[in-house]
């Protein structure tokens, strides 16, 4: 399961007319990923079928604008295979184009009713800020000889401050409404006078008034309601214009998208097709255990002769090999999150199992609690057709949080309700940073011992003997640790251990001086910088493990906090206390310990061992879907 699933380089020479017969027993296996390369193999060079894709890039396109349109749920029965020629996919993009010249007039008359219809939504939204005023806009809008008008936003810290300004000013200031910490104001005044200074200094906004608010905003509120209800009006009149219109043609629509699902495995494959005269040549990745039922399919599709050829994969084709995403069901969602850091390469270890697992146990220890991880399976299972194929991340997440909350007793922050199975984090708080800083050193190691594989793999000798996290550096790491351990339990470092990293990292500098070309006084700067950051990096990664325990020692503290305030409440303030505090705790400490087992898995896991530069494998396939 760490392994990616071997894969075979197939090469298939058929005949040309042929060709459109193979694409459908392809799509029909769905175990074969096209190879874009340029043949080596045979000088190959006329692209077949350049028509063919044009034409049916035009009909799907068209028929994609129609399903905008009308509906067109039904799914298509993929076990009507057949070969659709050329003659008939032209024959079906005219059609399309007629249908399209005519439903392309119901769109635009959609979109004309959605133009109106958002000028209206504009209108409304800028007459909120008039709403209160009982008068006609238009009078404020308009400049007279004897009165100047603001009408705008001003904060109502600032309010009286301007009141005070524009009456020393001459000028009325009138609030009409208050939303927030923002005041609506009409200043009324005399002309000519010198307020834009004051207005200025109060921050005061000024808001203009369209000129389609030319009356009072209660008569203008109730003739854009009437607009809305007739432009509804008018576009449910033209919904059913539109299925009546469609009715004729459904059943024709829907084989035209079951026509073009048939010709778009050709189509797919156009890219790595090329062609000499009646030859055609076709190259793709194929999991080897399907090679077998392949070449069965193209026996019972293929009426004329051709040849499959079957290869392992070359060392220079590395990244080039597709990846079979995991399967497991159970692994599913913890794939997704390996995927957002990258995709496993051909040759490399896949991480999914591994994270599946040291995800679990990190979150459980560090969130351990059977009320709180209840509630969190609950809710993931509660949400399941919202949250796809994620809620059984939620769900393995609550169980695993459960499973180490029965081992440290605690049921919804309570700790003496059930006995703890071991013990409770805060009875022993050494022995908890001691299990964590263990937990460390084994998660480093074995991360370091999978970059090694991974470089072994691909015959990257020496990146495994002296890369980061390769031999040398694991001998040295080991090396601290066994010395450290000696030094804890009150012994020496020891001569073993201190000769072991003292080679190591001789080891190190002298790959690394070999491999630099510079000044010897630039040399020894970077040898020096190297070495330092060996050292500094495996001992503060390792004591990033310190959080798995301070986590669960936190969580504690939390609830201990939680119940001392619920203590100081009477029997209700005590309830509600103690509800508001699980909230508190599932909600934010649940986050923060999800970001941190994540930021440990991403920073001191795959950065060490997985590169994620493969991609994954998209095997041809009938496309059900309209996109």
């Amino acid at each position: 399961m760490l392994k990616p699933m071997p894969m075979k380089h197939v090469r298939l020479l058929i005949l040309t007319e042929d060709l459109p017969q193979a694409s459908l027993a392809l799509a029909e296996t769905g175990s074969f990923h096209p190879d874009t390369r340029p043949p080596t193999e045979t000088r190959l060079d006329a692209m077949p079928g350049r028509d063919y894709r044009e034409t049916f890039s035009q009909a799907r396109s068209r028929l994609t604008k129609i399903a905008r349109l009308v509906s067109l749920d039904a799914t298509p029965d993929i076990r009507a295979v057949r070969v659709v020629a050329i003659a008939e996919l032209s024959a079906l993009n005219l059609w399309l184009a007629e249908r399209w010249d005519e439903a392309s007039r119901y769109e635009e008359d959609f979109h004309r009713l959605d133009d109106t219809e958002r000028l209206i939504r504009e209108q409304q939204a800028a007459l909120e800020n008039f709403t209160a005023l009982n008068i006609d806009l238009g009078m404020l809008r308009n400049k007279t000889r004897f009165l100047e008008f603001h009408v705008g936003l001003v904060p109502r810290d600032n309010l009286r401050q301007l009141e005070g300004a524009t009456r020393l000013a001459g000028f009325i200031l009138s609030v009409y409404m208050q939303q927030g910490d923002q005041a609506h104001v009409v200043i009324v005044g005399p002309p000519g006078s010198p307020l834009a200074p004051v207005l200025t200094a109060a921050s005061f906004q000024n808001l203009p008034i369209p000129l389609e608010l030319d009356r009072k905003p209660a008569e203008l509120l109730e003739d854009f309601e009437r607009q809305r209800q007739t432009i509804a009006g008018q576009r449910q009149a033209l919904q059913d214009s539109l299925n009546h219109w469609v009715e004729p043609f459904c059943e024709r629509l829907l084989e035209a998208r079951h026509t073009l699902m048939l010709a778009e495995p050709l189509v797919t494959l156009d890219a790595s097709l090329r062609s000499s005269g009646h030859l055609a040549h076709l190259a793709g990745w194929v999991p080897a255990r399907a090679v077998a039922r392949l070449e069965q399919r193209l026996k019972e599709s293929l009426t004329l002769p051709f040849d499959l050829v079957s290869r392992d994969p070359r060392p220079d084709e590395r990244l080039l090999v597709p990846t079979v995403p995991v399967r497991n069901r159970l692994l599913a969602p913890f794939a997704m999150l390996v995927n957002q850091y990258g995709i496993p390469a051909y040759d490399e270890v896949d991480p999914t199992p591994l994270f599946a697992v040291t995800f679990l146990l990190m979150f459980g220890s560090m969130f351990g609690d059977i009320g709180q991880g209840a509630v969190i399976a609950l809710a993931a299972w509660y949400f399941r057709s919202q949250l796809g194929r994620f809620w059984l991340f939620g769900l393995m997440a609550g169980l695993s949080s459960m499973t180490f909350g029965l081992l440290f007793g605690s049921i919804f922050g309570y700790e003496h309700i059930l006995p703890a199975l071991w013990m409770s984090p805060l009875s022993d708080p050494l022995l908890m940073l001691s299990i964590a800083l263990g937990w460390g050193v084994v998660f480093l190691s074995v991360a370091c011992l999978l970059a090694i594989y991974n470089r072994m793999a691909i015959k990257n000798w020496s990146g495994a003997l002296f890369g980061h996290h390769g031999i040398v550096n694991l001998v040295f790491y080991l090396a601290l640790i066994g010395g450290s351990l000696r030094v804890a339990q009150g012994g020496v470092f020891g001569l073993l251990p201190m000769v072991l990293m003292v080679a190591s990292l001789l080891a190190l500098a002298a790959q690394s001086w070999l491999h630099q070309e510079a000044s010897i006084g630039e040399k020894i700067l970077v040898v020096f910088i190297e070495t330092l950051e060996t050292i500094i990096g495996y001992v503060s990664n390792t004591l990033s493990f310190l959080r798995v325990a301070a986590f669960s020692l936190n969580h504690v503290a939390l609830s201990i906090a939680v119940f001392t305030l619920a203590g100081m409440m009477g029997a209700f303030g005590h309830v509600v206390t103690v509800i508001l505090g699980n909230v508190f705790v599932l909600v934010l400490e649940g986050g923060i310990v999800m970001i941190q087992v994540m930021r440990l898995q991403y920073y001191e896991g795959f950065s060490r061992y997985f590169s994620g530069d493969g991609h994954a494998f998209a095997p041809l396939r009938f496309r059900r879907e309209l996109s």
